[in-house]
């Protein structure tokens, strides 16, 4: 019977603890508002939700060596990160059936927006959030040069950057499932 006590005053003592514990892990700290309010954005692929601002492909290049540079490589094509800059395969999509094929702005990407919003949120990796907007602007239109998707005398903005069709727009199949394990 003793033990009986002893495993219930056990699972009281542990049941106790999940609830005053319930939601945290013991690390970290609430957000400010400032911080929720600098990553509370919401771009579409349409463009809605991108912000005021512009940006050139000459200011894009200075930051991105001053910002982008020692994680991506200089021209983009190297990293020791993630590959930003590539066309090939301009023909075809074979990223299903073909291993060791770099997924890069200029061949993988569907929308200019959602490298926007990407870069806007996460980037730099040292302090993501922390750009503004006509820098975000800027590194999104010399990265759109690079892959050679835009002139270098295009000014990106929340107008034009919508307009920007991708070589890879039309390759991706929209998912019409409503829920459930149904796979296509």
């Amino acid at each position: 019977m003793v033990w009986l006590a002893t495993i219930v005053a056990a699972l009281a003592t542990a049941q106790a603890e999940t609830e005053d514990d319930k939601g945290t892990f013991g690390f970290g700290r609430t957000p400010t508002e400032a911080e929720i309010k600098a990553l509370d954005i919401d771009v579409m692929a349409d463009g809605t939700g991108l912000p005021d601002g512009e940006g050139t492909v000459a200011k894009g290049e200075e930051l991105y060596y001053q910002l982008c540079a020692s994680c991506h490589g200089v021209t983009g094509t190297e990293g020791p990160n993630d590959v930003l800059v590539g066309r090939e395969p301009r023909e075809g999509f074979p990223f299903a059936t073909t291993t060791g094929l770099s997924r890069t702005i200029g061949n993988y990407w569907p929308y200019a927006t959602t490298l926007y919003d990407y870069t806007y949120r996460a980037m730099p990796f040292d302090e993501p959030g922390s750009l503004t907007p006509d820098q975000v602007y800027s590194l999104v239109a010399f990265l759109l040069h690079k892959n050679e998707i835009i002139a270098e005398d295009v000014i990106i903005d929340k107008n034009s950057l919508p307009e920007v069709v991708m070589p890879a727009r039309d390759r991706f199949v929209h998912d019409n499932r409503v829920g459930g394990p149904e796979l296509r």
